[in-house]
């Protein structure tokens, strides 16, 4: 076996590292429900901390997209044109892509190209996809959209792109805003390439409820690590000991919301953007939303937005879909 380089990593720009300070401030002024962007849950203690939450015997959604891949990956890359390069939005550590880029390279040598607003999930990356025979890896910290777009302008001629989309992500948007997003990654991409989207399924409320309020507290932990974060890196006064994590299920909506709900009325500052504010005792922070779809919603989801559903797979033990998209 050959012994692929160390993955290149390409530097976050400067001005993004104040974004975060915009986002906390716009999020946390909003009348009526106050919101912190689920994206910044992921910093290296929250990365850590999701990786512990996959291994949960409650949340079994990681281990189904994993299931699939492992068991339709040479399906997945039969059914693509060769060459192809991929980018991976919101990567994590890579493991779940080994599957696919192993397939892959046994038709290609493969350009790989993880995308992930964390630095230490593109380090962990490199780590578990680094020694991979036939595959380079450059990663490129940034959003999703802005490193699609970086990625594509790598394309050579007669290139096909594969974008990957695995952790069910899509959930996290509302649906409107979930089109939107596809389309703007369809605008990145021409006639004929690919997405392979991973979307969570519908299933009972008691099963949704546990897999995202764990026994354990692991994804408690995780949730109240976005104040610990604020206070590390904007120099925020967040109790942690005066919030709690609580899950709700929005049965019209079909998604399962996670707030941190403040025990006490407080007052908080956050001295580098300048900014106070006061919760009330039983007012919430809202920070993340995974909305469930059915399998005919994803394929419509799809064409709505420029895409033709080429195949699903199921997971029969969690239900959960991989939905490959071709760009029309």
């Amino acid at each position: 076996m050959g012994i692929a380089p160390r993955m290149a990593a390409v530097p976050v720009p400067v001005q993004a590292l104040g974004e975060f300070s915009t986002d906390v401030v716009t999020g946390l002024s909003l009348p009526g429900q106050r919101e912190l962007p689920s994206k910044y849950l992921y910093d290296e203690v929250g990365s850590a901390l999701f990786d512990v939450i996959c291994l949960l015997p409650e949340y079994g959604l990681s281990r189904a997209g994993a299931r699939l891949l492992q068991r339709h990956s040479a399906e997945i890359v039969e059914r693509l044109p060769v060459p192809v390069m991929v980018a991976e939005l919101g990567s994590g550590s890579g493991q779940k892509t080994r599957w696919l880029l192993e397939a892959l390279a046994h038709r290609q040598r493969v350009n790989y190209y993880p995308i992930d607003i964390s630095g230490s999930a593109l380090f962990r990356c490199q780590q578990e996809l680094g020694q991979m025979d036939r595959v380079s890896i450059v990663g490129f910290e940034r959003a999703y959209l802005d490193g699609l777009q970086e990625v594509a302008a790598r394309r050579r001629n007669g290139q096909r792109m594969l974008v990957l989309f695995l952790g069910s992500t899509i959930g996290n948007f509302d649906r409107p805003a979930g089109d939107q997003f596809l389309r703007e990654v369809r605008a990145t991409l021409e006639v004929g390439d690919y997405l392979l989207l991973a979307t969570d399924l519908e299933k009972p409320r008691a099963q949704l409820e546990l897999a995202y309020d764990d026994p354990a507290g692991v994804t408690a932990a995780f949730n109240m690590n976005i104040l610990a974060r604020i206070n590390r890196e904007l120099g925020g006064d967040f109790d942690l000991s005066r919030f709690e994590h609580t899950v709700r299920y929005d049965e019209n909506e079909r998604r399962i919301e996670m707030h941190l709900r403040s025990k006490i009325w407080q007052n908080v500052s956050i001295r580098k953007a300048g900014f106070r504010f006061h919760l009330r005792e039983g007012e919430t922070i809202w920070t993340e939303s995974s909305h469930k779809y059915n399998p005919q919603e994803v394929i419509c989801m799809g064409e709505r937005t420029g895409y033709r559903c080429e195949n699903q797979w199921f997971d029969s033990e969690w239900p959960f879909a991989q939905n490959l998209f071709f760009a029309v």
